[in-house]
C-alpha cells in the first residue's frame, strides 16, 4: 500500500467518442474547448485504440489489461465474470476509495467489479438480452439498431442520454465536494463515464447553435457500393437496414451536425467536473485522464456507429495529466485500452498487480509521461495493438493487428484487408492481395494466429451464445430479479438529523470548505 503519498485519479469517460472528432487530432471544426485547455496540461496519445468497437467489451478490456475473449466476453451482452481482477480491486486494497458516476456496462449479477460505490444505475441492461446469433443467415442487431438514428437525427429539448449524463456528472461533482471535505486523507479513484455522444445524434438548440450548418464537414471517404464493399461492411449494411432506408447528404450533414453538437456538451461537463476539481483544491494532487470506449463512423465510407476495425471506430482519444504537470506532450506510439490497467497501477504507485502482469494483454505507457523529453518509441517500433470484434454483424472472429504503419483486418471466411496507414489514412486501397506486400500480410497473419486460435474461439463464442439464449428465456419468465444496479441512498445520514453524534452547526461547519475551527466548545444550550 502506498497510501495517501498517491495520488487522486479522476478518470473521465465518453461514449463512442472516435479521435477524428477532437481538434487535438485534426478536427478542424468541432468546439472543445475545456477538453484543450486540458490538454495543454496533459499527455496526448495520438494512436490509441480500442480493443473491441462495441461498449461492453471494450471497457472489460479496460479494466482487466486483458482482450475480451480471453475472459469469456464476446460481446454487449456476455457476463463480466466476477472472479476476474479489475484495477479496482487492486486500488482497494491499496487503500483508494473507488466510486463510480454513470456507465460502464456490466451485464451479470456482478455489478461493482471493484468499484466500492456506485452512485447511478446503469443506461442499458445487464441481461442477456441483447445477445447475438451467429447461426441465422442474415446478421440481426438484438439492440433493434437501425438507421433511424441518421434520418432522425437534429435538435432536441430533451432526451434520455441528456437526462442519464446531467445526473452522472451532478452526482460525480457532489462526489468531488465530498471526496474534498471529507474524505482527504487517502486517496480515491473517481470514474464519471457519460453516454454522449453516443447515438442517437441529437442534441440541444444550446449546443446545436455552437455551429453553422454550411461549416459542418463530410466524410471524407463518400459512401462505397453495396458490390464494392468488403464482407464484413456488407453484413452491417443489412444488419442496419440500410436498404430500407435512403440516407441523404442533408442527413448525413445533420447527423454529424448534432454529434458535433453532443461532444461540445461533453466538453462543457468536463469543464464543470474539472471547476469543482479545482473549487476543492484537488487539483495538484490527482491525476486526470480522458478517454471513451470507441469511436464511430460518422458516415465514413457509408457507415455508421461502430461494429467495425476501420480508423473511425477504433481510434480514440487519450489524455493523461499528472499531477504538477504544466506542459503539453504528445506521444505517438501505438497504445489501446488493455493499457489503461497497468498505467493506473504506475501512476498510483502500487507494485501488487506484478504477478498479473503476465497475463495481461496491455502494458504501462507511464514512461511515456514520466520523462519531459518523451519517450523514443515511436509507431514504427512500438508493440502492435490487437482487436477484435465477436459481436453482431460477424460470423466468425473479425480480428485486427496494427503494428507499425501497417494494419490487418480478417475474419474466417472473408478476404483479408491490408492497409499502410502512412500512405493511405483512409484505408481505401487494400493490399493484401497487391503485389509486392506478401511479406508484411504474411508477418501480420503470424501475429495474428500466435493470438488467437480463431476456429476454437468461433466454437466457444456459438456455445456462449446457446447458453445466453436459453437463460435469457427463463429470466424473463415468472418472477424475474434484474440484476441492474439499484444505486442506495441513506436519507438518516443526509444534512442535519436529530440524534447525530454531532450537534446541527458542527456538522455544518464539517460541510463548509474550507473548514472553520470553532471557537468555542459546541455544548448545547440548557433552557433550565
Amino acid at each position: 500500500m502506498k497510501g495517501s503519498s498517491s495520488p487522486n485519479i479522476l478518470f473521465l469517460m465518453a461514449d463512442q467518442l472516435t479521435a477524428f472528432a477532437l481538434r487535438l487530432y485534426g478536427n478542424s471544426v468541432c468546439r472543445t474547448p475545456n477538453i484543450d485547455r486540458l490538454a495543454k496540461r496533459a499527455t496526448l496519445f495520438t494512436s490509441m485504440y480500442c480493443n473491441f468497437p462495441l461498449c461492453a467489451p471494450s471497457r472489460v478490456a479496460m479494466l482487466t489489461g486483458r482482450l475480451p475473449s480471453e475472459v469469456g466476453v464476446y460481446d454487449n451482452a456476455s457476463e463480466f465474470p466476477a472472479d476476474t481482477p479489475t484495477f479496482l480491486h487492486y486500488l482497494k486494497l491499496a487503500g483508494y476509495s473507488t466510486v463510480l458516476s454513470g456507465k460502464m456496462h456490466f451485464v451479470g449479477p456482478d455489478q461493482q467489479h471493484g468499484f466500492q460505490e456506485r452512485l447511478t444505475t446503469d443506461i442499458y441492461p445487464s441481461d442477456f438480452g441483447w445477445t447475438p446469433d451467429w447461426r441465422q443467415e442474415v446478421p440481426i442487431a438484438p439492440t433493434g439498431m437501425n438507421m433511424r438514428s441518421v434520418v432522425e437525427a437534429g435538435v432536441c429539448r430533451r432526451s434520455m442520454q441528456l437526462d442519464y449524463d446531467d445526473d452522472v456528472v451532478n452526482r460525480g461533482i457532489q462526489k468531488i465536494y465530498d471526496l474534498g471535505r471529507l474524505h482527504r486523507d487517502h486517496p480515491f479513484f473517481l470514474g464519471i463515464s457519460l453516454t454522449h455522444p453516443h447515438n442517437p445524434y441529437v442534441s440541444t438548440g444550446e449546443y446545436m447553435d455552437l455551429y453553422r450548418r454550411t461549416e459542418i464537414d463530410m466524410p471524407v471517404v463518400r459512401p462505397i457500393p453495396f458490390e464494392e464493399q468488403d464482407a464484413h461492411s456488407q453484413r452491417l449494411w443489412f444488419m442496419f437496414r440500410q436498404d430500407e432506408y435512403k440516407v441523404t447528404d442533408e442527413h448525413v450533414r445533420t447527423a454529424r451536425h448534432a454529434y458535433y453538437a453532443m461532444v461540445s456538451y461533453v466538453d462543457a461537463q468536463v469543464g464543470r467536473i474539472l471547476e469543482a476539481l479545482e473549487a476543492m483544491d484537488l487539483d495538484d494532487s490527482t491525476a486526470v485522464i480522458l478517454t471513451s470506449d470507441h469511436g464511430d463512423m460518422l458516415g465514413e465510407r457509408g457507415l455508421w456507429y461502430k461494429w467495425s476495425h476501420f480508423e473511425h471506430a477504433v481510434r480514440i482519444p487519450l489524455l493523461v495529466s499528472l499531477p504538477g504537470q504544466t506542459h503539453a506532450r504528445v506521444e505517438s506510439a501505438l497504445a489501446s485500452l488493455v493499457d489503461i490497467f497497468p498505467t493506473l497501477m504506475d501512476i498510483a504507485g502500487i507494485d501488487s498487480h506484478r504477478s498479473q502482469l503476465a497475463k495481461m494483454d496491455g502494458r504501462s505507457l507511464f514512461p511515456f509521461l514520466s520523462t519531459t523529453e518523451g519517450h523514443e518509441w515511436t509507431v514504427d517500433d512500438s508493440p502492435a495493438v490487437y482487436g477484435e470484434m465477436n459481436g453482431e454483424g460477424a460470423h466468425a472472429p473479425c480480428l485486427m493487428v496494427r503494428s507499425g504503419k501497417w494494419k490487418l483486418i480478417a475474419s474466417e471466411g472473408d478476404p483479408p484487408l491490408l492497409y499502410n496507414l502512412e500512405d493511405d489514412p483512409h484505408e481505401i486501397r487494400n493490399l493484401a492481395q497487391a503485389h509486392g506486400f506478401a511479406a508484411e500480410r504474411e508477418r501480420l497473419m503470424q501475429l495474428m494466429q500466435a493470438r488467437w486460435d480463431s476456429k476454437a474461439l468461433r466454437e466457444r463464442i456459438i456455445e456462449s451464445q446457446k447458453r445466453r439464449h436459453l437463460i435469457q428465456r427463463t429470466l424473463l419468465t415468472g418472477d424475474y430479479r434484474a440484476w441492474d444496479y439499484q444505486p442506495r441512498q441513506d436519507a438518516s445520514k443526509l444534512y442535519v438529523r436529530a440524534g447525530a453524534q454531532s450537534s446541527p452547526s458542527v456538522v455544518k461547519g464539517r460541510l463548509r470548505y474550507p473548514n472553520v475551527t470553532p471557537t468555542a466548545p459546541d455544548t448545547p444550550r440548557s433552557d433550565t
